[in-house]
This record gives C-alpha cells, sequence and structure tokens, in this order.
C-alpha cells in the first residue's frame, strides 16, 4: 500500500487509520520520489493527491499505467472536479474521492484497488507463462504455426514452406506438444490470449 501526497501532515493521518485497518503502507511526499523508490514488483495500489508540485496526480498515474508492473490508484484530492474525475476514470483509477469522504468509503475503495491488483497480477503471469511456451518453439516450428494461424492445410503448408508434407506433420505435433494444446481451437485460443494474433483468426484443418 503506497501514499503519494506532498501534505506531510496529511500523510501521517492516513498512515494511522490504513495501518490500523491492516495495512502495510509506506508514504511519498511526491510523485518522483515514489516512482524512484518503489520497490519493483510490489504489490499493492496508491493512494495518490491529484494537485502535488512536480509530477501531479494524474500524470502518476499515466506513468505507472505505462510502466510493466503497473498498480490501480485511488485518487484523494482536497480540489476535485467533474471533468478532471472523468478524466481519471476513463484512464483506469479504481475511485476518485476527496478528502473529506468518509473513512469506510476510502477503505472499500482500496480493498477493491487491492483485489484488482490481485488479478491483474495473476493475468500478468499466465500471459508471460503463455508467451513462454511460445518462446520454446525453434525457428521452423514458428513457421509452420504462422501457417496454422491462418488456416492452411498441411499440403498448403509443405508447398509454401518448400518442405515435403509428412516434415509439416512432424513439426506440427511437436509444436503443439511444446505449447499444451491437442486441437487448432485450442492452438488459436492460446495465440489469441498470448497476444501471438490479435484475435480469432480462420481455423483449418490438416
Amino acid at each position: 500500500m503506497f501514499v503519494v501526497d506532498d501534505d506531510a501532515s496529511f500523510n501521517t493521518s492516513l498512515e494511522r487509520l490504513l495501518r490500523a485497518s491492516g495495512y502495510p503502507v509506506a508514504c511519498f511526499q511526491s510523485a518522483a520520489d515514489f516512482l524512484a523508490r518503489r520497490p519493483p514488483g510490489a504489490p499493492g495500489c496508491v493512494v495518490v493527491d491529484l494537485h502535488m508540485p512536480g509530477m501531479d496526480g494524474l500524470s502518476l498515474q499515466q506513468a505507472l499505467a505505462q510502466s510493466a508492473d503497473p498498480l490501480p490508484i485511488v485518487f484523494l484530492t482536497g480540489h476535485g472536479d467533474i471533468p478532471t474525475s472523468v478524466t481519471a476514470m476513463r484512464h483506469g483509477a479504481e475511485d476518485f474521492l476527496t478528502k473529506t469522504a468518509p473513512s469506510d468509503q476510502l477503505l472499500a475503495a482500496i480493498a477493491n484497488a487491492l483485489a484488482r491488483d490481485a488479478r491483474e497480477r495473476l493475468e500478468r503471469s499466465r500471459q508471460r507463462e503463455r508467451q513462454a511456451r511460445f518462446s520454446r518453439l525453434t525457428a521452423r516450428e514458428r513457421e509452420v504455426l504462422a501457417h496454422v494461424l491462418t488456416g492452411r492445410l498441411n499440403k498448403q503448408i509443405a508447398a509454401d514452406l518448400g518442405v515435403d508434407e509428412r516434415s509439416v506433420k512432424r513439426h506440427r505435433t511437436s509444436l503443439m506438444a511444446k505449447l499444451g494444446v491437442g486441437s487448432v481451437a485450442a492452438l488459436v485460443q492460446l495465440a489469441v490470449e498470448a497476444g501471438i494474433v490479435a484475435r480469432d483468426p480462420p481455423a483449418g484443418q490438416g
């Protein structure tokens, strides 16, 4: 759990509330300091002020979204407005609250943000595992894979690659075993989930 606010006294009071609610807390008085000192890979969420000297809350939100290890953000500000809150929410903020919001409302937003962080970390872990499977393919297996994903038949792939059909079948069997799939449909689904293809391509038979 991270708190980013240039108001030291507010940081202290918020830290007390969060620790009393069972959360470990680290406070920072600037967005730049948080980004520089944030523990790599640490789970959690960020409770951040909107208006701060230097990098403001929206800029911090953008920086986190572009990082390899993003965190959900809950905005907690004394100077909010509707257009800014709309911008923050459109860019993925978990919630946008004023500093006068009831503590139970803040705690609920934090609980939601932490649950979201756990879900997204699990999905990123699964995504890395999927991509790791594809990285184990040989160059030839990747060539065959590309043709299979476009719905090409074994004999068509053989003609395209200038090899015999038996070789295509062997590479196709090998790549599907490495990827842990038993059908073209499952192969296509895995490729979509791993980001190998942007959408479901037509699946053929071979």
